[in-house]
């Protein structure tokens, strides 16, 4: 019987690990149809993202949100009472646009559209999980994900997601979610699929 890798067990991320948060996420959306939206070029893409994730972590998911890794991976929870919290303040933006550069309006728009679909109730939401592709397939994402819903089960909560990338969605399916609703960012921009996962009782 194969032994689980120790390397895929979730530990708390720490301010750190933001060097290895930020690379790893950078490589696990590097094929994401909204983060190629954000960052069309192919040739600087890596460098913009690793900018991206690094800074959203240190400013803000880091401070109020249930950040765990594993060694290849990472996901940020935001439980319901930490998402008033957890959105950007005034200099973050001013990062974030820095980063974006023109494509800053449209970034700008996608989280207003997002914000506008997300549900109304309580919920834990699933701000984002990634794993390095060079992992894929030795369970770091899978880690992450049961141990998030872990916490929204033992609270009661469902669980909420967006994701622009259609084959993950099976993945997500095979833990319990359904696709809530889908809607295309504005400006030509790529189909999220709004998901939800309903609370279950710990066995």
């Amino acid at each position: 019987m194969t032994r689980m890798s120790i390397t895929n067990t979730p530990k708390t991320a720490t301010i750190d690990d933001a060097g290895l948060v930020g690379r790893t996420l950078a490589r696990a959306f590097d094929d994401d149809p909204m983060m190629r939206w954000f960052f069309p070029d192919d040739a600087s893409r890596e460098a913009g993202l690793g900018r991206y994730f690094t800074t959203i972590f240190t400013r803000q998911y880091v401070h109020h949100a249930v950040c765990e890794r594993t060694a290849s991976a990472a996901a940020f929870w935001v439980p319901p009472e930490a998402q008033a919290k957890a959105v950007p303040d005034a200099e973050t933006i001013r990062e974030l646009l820095d980063i974006l550069g023109d494509r800053a309006p449209l970034f700008k728009d996608a989280v207003e559209t997002a914000a506008q679909h997300a549900p109304q109730e309580p919920h834990w939401y699933l701000a984002l999980v990634g794993a390095d592709p060079a992992a894929q397939g030795q369970g770091h994402g899978a880690a992450l994900l049961r141990s998030g819903l872990a916490k929204a089960d033992a609270a009661g909560l469902p669980a909420c997601l967006e994701s622009s990338k259609p084959s993950n969605l099976p993945f997500y399916e095979h833990f319990g979610f359904t696709v809530r609703e889908e809607f295309q960012l504005p400006g030509g921009g790529p189909v999220l699929w709004s998901m939800r996962r309903e609370p279950r009782h710990p066995a």
